[in-house]
């Protein structure tokens, strides 16, 4: 067993790996960095949700993905309609216990699309603020994807205030 800052540090860059894979468009380093059921030592045609060895994956807006096939179809669906995408990652925080990592972050992405008409520049760009946990396990080929769970953070609205209006619960 590898010493906990080491492990911290791999865990991290495995993070990073998969959402630099992500934004490159790659899907198979993408798939790469999900476990399979041999990862487990599970027979690869076993694939019962129930299974603790299953991924699963929640984006945001979408329903609960389970099973390897199901994930990896829905980041083909999302880079093939996805021209541009980077993500900035903040508030990174690794947890590891044992041959299990929990990494939760915000992702800070930026995203663009096809141009309005044919055209080399890309149609506008859409930030969004999504906050996400990530699960990882230790295999013999390093540490992969158990589950990916991301949620938007909705914007507060900005609050326009005149001075000589009272503000709720005051006075007038």
């Amino acid at each position: 067993m590898t010493a906990p800052h080491t492990d911290v540090a791999q865990v991290e860059a495995a993070n990073t790996a998969f959402y630099e894979a992500v934004e490159r468009g790659d899907f198979e380093e993408v798939s790469a960095h999900w476990l399979t059921p041999a990862d487990l030592g599970v027979d690869e045609t076993y694939h019962d949700p129930a299974d603790s060895g299953v991924v699963s994956c929640v984006h945001p807006g979408w329903p609960v993905l389970t099973g390897r096939g199901e994930v990896l179809r829905s980041y083909a669906l999302i880079m093939a309609n996805t021209d541009y995408i980077q993500f900035f990652l903040t508030d990174v925080h690794v947890s590891v216990t044992g041959d299990t990592a929990v990494v939760t972050c915000t992702e800070n992405i930026l995203s663009g699309g096809p141009a309005p008409e044919a055209g080399e520049e890309l149609g506008p760009l859409v930030g969004q603020l999504v906050v996400a946990t990530n699960i990882f396990r230790r295999t013999p080929a390093g540490w992969k994807l158990w589950a990916h769970h991301a949620s938007p953070v909705l914007a507060e609205e900005d609050e326009t205030e005149d001075d000589d209006t009272p503000g709720p619960g005051l006075p007038g």
